[in-house]
């Protein structure tokens, strides 16, 4: 049986290592803290899928060594600060044909790399790297509800090869070759969605949130052309569909986190009461980064990011955010989407 390493047992960490063992793989579950691991193995529930059990022959480990070897594939499904940690415990344990699929969803603070590059730096250029990005709540893959990823390689072949390795009757994959878009639509998304939220906490409606959407696609639409992606990638699941379901389900951390905030929550408690890592809040900050590296405008993330970071007042962003000068929703030659 072909045994595969899922790194990191969060609630999607854990959600993957479902489907794969519903795919007739050998399972590993890798977990960094020895306590989270007992917990699982004991109890075969992870607290962040209430009522998901974990099957006996799925094998939890904290031993990297166990986890690594012999291993056809590792799926990275750790938080963004630990992406780049992860990746230099495992270098050098790998077989040179195991394919690396990055499931994790964020932008190094320290860096503004997306996590592709950070993987290609420490496992080398020539490692069979792919992303994976769609609407896929950990919530709904871990009880089976249909829903479908991009997998994204610069290799067509390592992106199939994932294609075959993840998907089955209730998890639909298409590949791409668009890493960047992929990447950053993973990513920005939930920025947007905490400025969706805080607008719900501050009693705005559809009307907010369609808007929110919209304009925010455009605006990391540019960004992804500007760094060399296609803007057709940002239209399709790990764009406009992982945009929606960010911004829009009760399951998002980052929506639920700026729904507090909004509520009047300072950031910080915010934070602490959703109870699990919310990834939008660094990504505001590399947002923030990017859009002044590349000299895109990016209003809705950086509205975010004085919330977040500058304490800036919600009310006070939205505000801003509407009153900017007019303009028109499409310059002249383009066809859709910019700021």
């Amino acid at each position: 049986m072909t045994k595969v390493t899922v790194f990191g047992s969060g609630a999607w960490g854990t959600a993957i290592a479902l489907l794969l063992h519903d795919n007739g793989y050998y399972v590993n579950l890798w977990s960094k803290s020895s306590d989270e691991r007992d917990i699982l193995k004991n109890t075969r529930l992870n607290p962040l899928l209430s009522g998901v059990k974990i099957p006996n022959d799925i094998h939890i480990t904290s031993d990297i060594n166990e986890a690594t070897a012999n291993s056809k594939a590792v799926v990275i499904a750790v938080p963004s600060f630990a992406l780049r940690e992860t990746a230099e415990a495992i270098v050098g344990k790998l077989d040179s044909d195991c394919v690396i699929i990055c499931m994790s969803k964020g932008i190094e603070k320290s860096t503004s790399k997306l996590f592709t590059s950070i993987l290609e730096d420490i496992l080398g250029e020539d490692a069979p790297i792919a992303a994976v990005s769609g609407p896929t709540h950990a919530e709904e893959v871990s009880r089976r509800i249909p829903s479908a990823a991009v997998a994204a390689s610069k290799d067509i072949s390592t992106a199939m090869r994932v294609q075959n390795l993840l998907m089955n009757e209730y998890f639909r994959v298409y590949t791409s070759t668009d890493v960047v878009g992929v990447e950053l639509g993973a990513a920005l998304k939930n920025v947007i969605a905490l400025s969706a939220g805080v607008c719900k906490g501050l009693g705005f409606g559809d009307n907010t949130n369609a808007m929110l959407i919209t304009r925010g696609l455009a605006e990391v639409a540019e960004l992804c052309v500007k760094m060399g992606g296609r803007k057709e990638t940002l239209a399709g699941l790990a764009g406009l569909g992982d945009m929606i379901v960010t911004c829009t389900s009760t399951h998002s951390r980052n929506r639920s986190a700026g729904v507090l905030i909004g509520e009047g929550l300072s950031v910080d408690d915010a934070m602490t009461k959703v109870g699990a890592v919310v990834e939008g809040y660094y990504a505001a900050n590399a947002a923030k980064t990017l859009a002044e590296q590349m000299d895109v405008d990016m209003p809705i993330c950086l509205e975010t990011y004085r919330v977040l970071y500058e304490n800036k007042s919600p009310t006070d962003a939205l505000k801003d955010l509407m009153g900017r000068s007019r303009k028109s929703e499409q310059t002249t030659g383009e066809e859709t989407w910019v700021s």
